[in-house]
């Protein structure tokens, strides 16, 4: 228990560093050197974390270093054996333009726990709320699942509002969903922040649909799970190369990809931190004392646990 505390102490501070350095560059343009003072933030605040971690969802390759690698060691080497699950800046074109809805998002479980993603890039996924347990089923079509959503919410179809990316890609489910009904709120990105919303009870939002990164369904699932809500997922592919490379790996892209493949454990702790004013948090603000104050959310490791709080750092 004290190490799941601490490791929840230095994951909000691993966030919330990345955070506040990417915060000098919202509004900027700079999508690549936010995304990098993003990495570094985090990097540094893993130097001192109580842990034996090792990167299972990073920002890039070995070969790209400093980026946070796949197969990085983080942490001092001491405290509890955990994967982690990364994601310095979800929405670096959002940081880039000012726009709402950036985070700094991490999430850690037991060493050995998250899937690999490999060589997907691409998943689709249906994520919902507690409420809706055991409703979904993403081989039956978006209308028979916004019935059983709305069923297990004891709503009507019509009062269901349905996160979506807005991509070319998703030009039929929106039409399928807005004929059953229900309504789409569209985002230009953040499938994580999307399925946070869709798990929490105070949302307007009640599921999120559609594809997106399969490297962020890890971090989805970490929050799903500490949150008792649910998920499925199965590859995506987009292009050849990567339908290709994907079967080279023997994935079976037929699969479906439960809450129980994509973390291997019973707990998982999520944490994010606002980078832009959104639907989730709020951006990080001066303070009148010299410090930056971000928002934060962690979410586990205990089953339903949230902690949304402010986190204070010292500014240069």
């Amino acid at each position: 228990m004290i190490d799941q505390e601490q490791l929840v102490d230095d994951l909000k501070a691993v966030v919330c560093s990345a955070a506040a350095a990417a915060k000098k560059f919202v509004g900027t343009g700079e999508k690549e050197a936010g995304d990098q003072a993003a990495v570094d933030a985090m990097r540094q605040a893993f130097e001192v974390a109580q842990m034996d971690g090792v990167v299972r969802v990073g920002e890039g390759e070995k070969d790209d270093a400093p980026m946070l690698y796949v197969g990085e060691k983080l942490g001092n080497g001491q405290g509890m054996k955990v994967d982690i699950a990364i994601d310095p800046v979800e929405g670096t074109s959002l940081m880039a333009a000012g726009k709402p809805n950036a985070i700094a998002v991490v999430a850690a479980t037991d060493q050995g726990a998250f899937w690999d993603a490999g060589s997907a890039y691409y998943m689709n996924k249906i994520v919902v709320g507690p409420e809706a347990k055991g409703a979904i089923d993403i081989n039956k079509s978006a209308t028979e699942n916004l019935q059983a959503i709305a069923k297990a919410k004891h709503k009507k179809v019509e009062d269901l509002v349905i996160y979506v990316l807005d991509k070319p890609r998703h030009v039929s489910l929106r039409q399928e969903i807005e004929a059953a009904g229900a309504r789409v709120d569209l985002h230009a990105e953040g499938d994580v922040i999307g399925s946070v919303l869709a798990l929490i009870s105070d949302s307007e939002i009640d599921a999120l649909m559609g594809i997106g990164g399969a490297p962020e369904a890890v971090i989805t699932a970490a929050a799903v799970l500490a949150l008792g809500g649910d998920m499925q997922g199965k590859l995506a592919p987009q292009q050849d190369e990567e339908r290709q490379a994907l079967l080279e790996e023997g994935c079976d892209l037929d699969r479906v990809l439960y809450l129980k493949d994509l973390v291997k454990s019973d707990w998982a702790v999520f944490a994010a931190a606002g980078v832009t004013a959104g639907l989730l948090l709020d951006e990080p603000k001066d303070s009148a004392s010299g410090e930056m104050v971000v928002e934060y959310l962690v979410i586990g490791p205990e089953a339903g646990e949230i902690d949304n709080d402010f986190y204070a750092l010292l500014t240069d």
